[in-house]
Formats: structure tokens, sequence, C-alpha cells
């Protein structure tokens, strides 16, 4: 099987993946199956590496494979009997029961679900493939075609000492390879790292297999971030970088005050910090935008990254980051990645910030997220009552829900999938064994049937899964 070609370069992933699809479902036993390694994968295809990653990252992402670090990529069965995902690791757990067939995912945090762009951006490529014929685009840009960086970076410049350049802006496959470079530019084996917690489970997995040492900053019951705490470490530990969220912290969807955000700011300045802002939902706030925190640190100690799928939708699942510094190391292993992603997609996004149409459409998406939660609000007062606590969201697709009574989550999680309910203990969103207590639940549906019957579950499992 032969994937190269001028055309046919731009879309290899694709082919790649529904490759993987097949053999994923050979599986026919109740074990897990270890799957080609990603260098026997190129040699049988005749593609990138980097293009057998991406069609991998897609799968995992999807649940149908997960990683184990030093050892490869595996494939869950898709199996009828949940007893089978009883033991193990709850992550893989959680992934291969959202992808049987019949379950009701309320573990996903997908806000493009409820209005993506998909649609569009396949019209848009349409018409450039027609500009751009395949001869006349360059055979390799590894940071990303220009126009999509220059995009890019005029969205993120607010001042003339707070601007960016394209040259600043390096685009990869997916989040999780974006992250994997800027680990090993950063030199972060063996460091001390803070993060906020709740943090997403991806990031924390790839500190982790990096050897990272993760201290985890929680945010308080009332919402904030515990300054003196984080002065405290910044003094006492020998820290590499601070990780935060520019504006909205999800899961648990609480915002900093701008004196928060001030004070943060000022303490990375005073301890000559680096600041890794997660921007991945900074557009997705229901408000009013608050001013991000990147605004107001050292831009020279700055670091932002991101992706378009959770505003764009799953036909745009590229990552990217800004960095004024270190350009000749990014750029180098953004090259020796050898990331083969679609010129003409990239160009599509492109055109989306040049017309305003993100704008438009970021309108809309943010009303309709509000909306839903507010909806999904009054669900959880109809059915969890008084069993649950949480906080509005004030950004995103998820609510953050703390259980009002001690309970065994993950025993209401094994509950929940024999009666084909998913939802994700918020365990996974720790390292260290915090928010026991807590589960994050999507809100992003579309007349879902099931779902009252699906909450009814849950606060059934919470009760059955009672400790004290």
């Amino acid at each position: 099987m032969t994937l190269r070609g001028e055309r046919q370069a731009d879309f290899a992933y694709q082919a790649v993946y529904r490759y993987m699809i097949s053999l994923i479902n050979e599986v026919s036993t109740d074990t897990r199956v270890k799957l080609p390694s990603l260098r026997q994968l190129a040699e049988r295809l005749n593609v990138s590496i980097s293009t057998i990653q991406y069609a991998y990252a897609l799968l995992e992402k999807e649940g149908r494979v997960y990683s184990v670090a030093k050892s490869g990529y595996y494939a869950w069965p898709m199996s009828a009997n949940s007893l089978v995902w009883a033991g193990g690791d709850l992550l893989d757990r959680l992934y291969a029961a959202a992808r049987r067939p019949g379950m009701v995912v309320l573990s996903g945090d997908e806000p493009a679900l409820l209005g993506s762009l998909d649609e569009t951006l396949l019209r848009l490529e349409r018409e450039l493939v027609r500009q751009y014929p395949p001869n006349l685009q360059p055979w390799s840009q590894p940071c990303g075609v220009w126009e999509l960086r220059a995009a890019l970076a005029a969205r993120y410049t607010s001042s003339p000492t707070r601007c960016w350049h394209a040259d600043d802006v390096y685009i990869g496959a997916d989040l999780r390879g974006v992250l994997d470079i800027l680990i090993e530019v950063l030199g972060l084996r063996g460091t001390t790292v803070i993060v906020e917690s709740p943090c997403d489970w991806l990031i924390l997995r790839l500190l982790q297999d990096a050897g990272v040492r993760v201290i985890e900053l929680p945010w308080t019951p009332e919402g904030g971030l515990d300054r003196t705490a984080l002065g405290r470490l910044l003094r006492d530990e020998s820290v590499h970088l601070v990780l935060l969220s520019s504006s909205v912290s999800l899961p648990c969807g609480v915002a900093m005050s701008i004196d928060e955000r001030v004070d943060v700011a000022n303490l990375l300045g005073q301890y000559g910090c680096w600041l890794l802002e997660n921007d991945t939902f900074g557009e997705l706030g229901f408000a009013a935008p608050h001013t991000a925190l990147r605004e107001l640190v050292n831009p020279e100690r700055l670091i932002v990254f991101s992706s378009f799928e959770k505003v764009l939708g799953s036909e745009a699942p590229y990552g990217y980051l800004l960095c004024r510094r270190m350009s000749n190391e990014l750029q180098r292993q953004f090259l020796l990645r050898s990331f083969r992603l679609s010129s003409i997609r990239q160009r599509a996004i492109a055109r989306l910030y040049q017309s305003g149409r993100i704008d438009q459409h970021l309108r809309t998406l943010r009303q309709r997220l509000g909306e839903q939660a507010a909806q999904m609000s009054r669900r959880l007062e109809q059915h969890l009552g008084d069993q649950v606590t949480y906080r509005m969201p004030a950004a995103g697709a998820t609510f953050w829900l703390a259980s009002t009574r001690a309970v065994d989550m993950r025993q209401a999680f094994q509950r929940l999938l024999a009666r084909q309910v998913v939802i994700a203990p918020g365990e996974l969103f720790s390292v260290s064994g915090l928010h026991q207590q807590n589960l994050r639940l999507s809100h992003t549906f579309h007349g879902q049937p099931n779902l009252d019957i699906a909450l009814a579950a849950l606060s059934d499992a919470l009760r059955q899964a009672q400790t004290g």
C-alpha cells in the first residue's frame, strides 16, 4: 500500500486512519492487543512517521487506541461485557467504554458539537485546490503555512509591545505533538512544573511520561487561585515554569479576577518564572472576554499554546504555539518531526480568520454554549438536587460537579458503565489523588433522548456508591 504523491501527501493521514480502523476492527479477543509501531507502519505504508503519529493521535482521541510509555500503542476490543473494564487504568477504561455502541457519553469536552465549521472548511478547501494546484505548493512547511501563522500572529497581537509575528507561531499535527516538542525544547525532563488543578489529563500524562515533577495548585472552592501558596512554591521550589489558563480554567470553569491575574503576573515577574499559557478555551467564554494572563506578564518569558479543534471542529485538529524565544531549536524540532499537514486546509483556516468568519462563528457558538449550560443546570437541579454542588461554568462545554456526600467515584463510574453511561471521574484531572469526589460532565447535546435517563442513572450510582 503506497500513499505518497503530491496531492495524496496532504491527506495521507486519512488513508492511514482508515487502514488502522480496519486493523482494530479485526481484534476479536477480550484482551488488549499491541498495534504496529510508528516505524513499522511508516515502512509498511510508505509514509512519514509523523503521518502515522497523527493518525494514531486521532484514534487515541476517539478512544480506539491508547499509548503506553516506552511500549507502544494498544487497541481495546469492542466487548459488550462491561466487566472487561473493571480493572486497569481508569483513563483506558473510559476511552474503551466511550467508543462502545449505544453508550451515552457524558465524559467528553467538545464545544464544537454545538456548531462546527467543518462544512465551511471543506468548501473553502475545494475552492483553494483550484487556486493552488499541487505542483505550485511547497513540498514542506514544517512550522505551518505562512498565511495561517500570520493570521494567528495578528489575532494575538494587542499592542506595539504585545505583538507577535508569523515567525513566532508554530503549527503541528495536533496539540499532543506540539506539547511533545515543547517539553523537549524547554528541557522539562527532571524539572519542576506548577500546574493549576484540576488540569487536562492529556497535559498531565505528557508531563508524567517526560519525567517532569508536577506540583498541583488547586483552585479554591470559592473559585480563586491561592496566590499565597503560589508565592511560597515559587520561593521554596526550583520551578521551571507555571502552567495556567489564559482566562477561564477548565474543567472547573472559573476565571481569575483582574486582581488575581495582576498578582500572579507580579509573582511570575518577581521570580523570573516562565508562564506556559493554555489558551485552548480562551475564546469560548460566555460573557465579555477577560484580559488574558499573557497581557500582563513579561512576553519574553511567555509561551502560549492552543488548538483549533475546540472552536472549529474535528476537521481542524491542528495544535499551535506562540513563542518569541528559542526559535532555532523550535524550528529544528518541528523540522525533525516532519509534520505532513494539509497546506490547503491550513490556508482554508487562515481564510476564516482573515474574512472575519471566525468571529461570527464564535459569537453564535458562545451563545449556544451558554444556553446549553443553562438547560443542563436545570436538569442537574431536577435529577441530582442536593447530591452535587457546582459553580456555573464561565466557558466551554462541561460542568465540574462535586458530590456532597462521600462516594467511591470509581464504583459510581463502573455502575454507570453497566447502564451504558460514561462519566469522567475527577481523579483523572490530577496526578496526586486530588478531586476524588468530583466528576466532569458534558453539556453539549443535540436533543439527546437518553439524557434524562442518564442523569437519573447518575443519581442512582452516586447514591449506591456512598461510603459514609
